[in-house]
């Protein structure tokens, strides 16, 4: 039998993939497209900065091998996603919801060996129980980094956790099906001066507010993977009155990648 290559993006054979992941793999791109287009199309806003230094994100997602017959794009009962929480006492973007990562150190093997060091750093998981999937295209971000996310799957899962409470305040495997349900999704808005600065998808879970680059990452994802449950796309809600829902502990601003637990 002919073995079927990799796909554009794809780091292992297509067989390795868990068929619910492979519309991500099979097509980066239109991932990418999504989260620029989130709020409007932003790729002419992105393009607009330059990135001066270069940062990776772990995107991993725990579940089943094989897809479900009774959810849209097969999406398992038990997929799940790793995310963090940064400290509240944190001098920059306090509270922030994000996937583990951060900035490339010398030596990385970037971007996979950066974002599986950090998450590493962050939440104490075992390297050798992540089968690392594909690398999608580079997001440029206000900050100045130009960001990498690193897709992996647990085939394995280890024991996670805070690692550095002056980093980390939360590490949680939030499960998918939850996430994504209708009642959990709508966008946030932010105006300055009466216009609108910001707008885009986010997620209310289990007390936490997810929006910004990685709230902007998971409903592209969704959408490409076609996991979405349709949902009020309509639904618009001030950022700074969802921040106050979930206690303020989140620094409201333009959502960067170092808003969301990336490099300061």
């Amino acid at each position: 039998m002919k073995r079927r290559p990799a796909p554009a993006g794809a780091l292992v054979d297509r067989s390795q993939i868990p068929p619910w992941l492979r519309p991500v793999t099979d097509d980066p791109s239109a991932v990418n497209e999504a989260v620029l287009r989130r709020g409007g199309n932003r790729a002419r806003w992105a393009a607009a900065f330059q990135a001066q230094r270069a940062a990776a994100v772990l995107v991993l997602f725990g579940g089943s091998f094989d897809p479900a017959r009774d959810h849209p794009g097969g999406l398992p009962t038990d997929a799940d996603i790793l995310l963090t929480e940064r400290a509240a006492t944190m001098r920059t973007h306090s509270g922030q919801i994000a996937f583990p990562g951060g900035s490339r150190d010398p030596g990385d093997d970037y971007p996979v060996g950066t974002a599986m060091r950090e998450a590493r750093e962050e939440t104490g998981l075992r390297a050798d129980g992540v089968q690392v999937l594909a690398s999608l295209p580079t997001f440029p971000v206000p900050s100045g980094f130009e960001v990498t996310p690193v897709l992996g799957h647990w085939t394995s899962p280890s024991e996670v956790g805070v690692v550095d409470e002056a980093e980390t305040s939360r590490v949680v495997r939030v499960n998918l099906r939850e996430l994504l349900d209708p009642r959990h999704r709508f966008q946030v808005s932010r105006s300055i001066m009466g216009a609108t600065a910001y707008k885009g998808p986010a997620f209310l879970y289990d007390d936490m507010l997810v929006w910004g680059f990685t709230g902007g990452l998971l409903a592209a994802i969704s959408q490409s993977a076609g996991w979405d449950v349709p949902w009020d796309t309509d639904d618009v809600r001030p950022l700074e009155q969802m921040i106050a829902a979930t206690g303020g502990r989140q620094v409201s601003g333009f959502p960067t990648m170092g808003e969301d637990r990336g490099p300061e």
